[in-house]
């Protein structure tokens, strides 16, 4: 595969006209490319000092067979390629010179390119990230329901949000969005855009959060989802999640999906009994 296949960019507007379709046409397994170009499209060149993103289509027959993209901060972003697809590309960034800080894809074409820019550049992959991917197929509230209620979270309720988030990523070791929130920068943090969720009890305290993202491309990604180490074991995340869920539902979304830990069976098990089915594992590589 020659290099001249692949067509790159910085502007969004022009590669979205091309790769939209493509990445419209599988919402569930394209759901962070949608979200994060996105999120790149509305906010534009905020710091004109901050080095502008970086989009690519890969072509075969006059159609886009798949993309990726680059952020000011370095992540890479693939959808799933060939061994051969991901090494042309790695040589071809390489060549540009480009430097990731780290790659997000599929499983398979995550440790493909991880190997292949090892090779092309000596910078060695350490993963960060793995992940299953499901998507909702008939939602299926939780059976027996916990006492209590859902409620779409307001303007009044920011600080338990940004706390619950904080607390999330520590429990996580999500140190990036920790620093974020600390610093007071909660927007552009990655959950300054979501829509949050509470399950509360009948006296109206929240006890379990759930936050989504917004519609793109008929998907909508649950995430996260989080209750305190005191109140879990009692049915309150799958409760919320069925609300968050029924949410983005009755808002439009074709297509309702979230990451799970693969070492968490506890969660697996939730999401599977409320009606999410798996349909792919994801993987996260970053380069010394």
């Amino acid at each position: 595969m020659l290099p001249d296949d692949w067509h790159l960019t910085q502007d969004v507007d022009g590669f979205l006209a091309r790769a939209g379709d493509f990445l419209r046409s599988r919402p569930a397994l394209h759901n962070t490319p949608l979200t994060d170009i996105e999120k790149l499209r509305i906010r534009g060149t905020v710091q004109h000092d901050a080095e502008a993103p970086v989009f690519g289509r890969l072509e075969a027959g006059g159609e886009v067979r798949a993309i990726f993209y680059l952020t000011p901060r370095g992540r890479l972003g693939l959808t799933p390629l060939s061994a051969e697809q991901t090494d042309a590309l790695a040589a071809h960034l390489a060549g540009l010179g480009h430097s990731p800080s780290d790659v997000i894809a599929d499983h398979d074409t995550a440790g493909a390119f991880a190997e292949s820019w090892q090779r092309h550049t000596s910078a060695a992959p350490v993963l960060f990230w793995r992940t299953h991917l499901y998507r909702l197929g008939t939602l299926t509230p939780p059976q027996p329901r916990p006492e209590g209620r859902g409620r779409i979270a307001g303007g009044q309720d920011r600080e338990q949000v940004v706390r619950w988030c904080r607390e999330f990523c520590v429990d996580v070791g999500e140190q990036r969005s920790i620093d974020l929130i600390d610093a007071g920068s909660w927007d552009d943090s990655r959950f300054g855009d979501r829509h949050f969720t509470f399950w509360e009890t009948l006296e109206g305290t929240p006890v379990s959060m759930a936050a989504a993202t917004s519609i793109v491309g008929g998907m909508v990604r649950v995430d996260p989802v989080y209750t305190p180490a005191n109140l879990r074991g009692h049915g309150y995340a799958g409760a919320v999640t069925v609300e968050a869920s029924r949410a983005a539902l009755a808002a439009g979304a074709t297509d309702v999906v979230l990451f799970t830990d693969p070492d968490n069976p506890t969660s697996n098990a939730l999401y599977q009994r409320i009606g999410y089915v798996r349909v792919a594992d994801f993987a996260g590589y970053k380069f010394s």
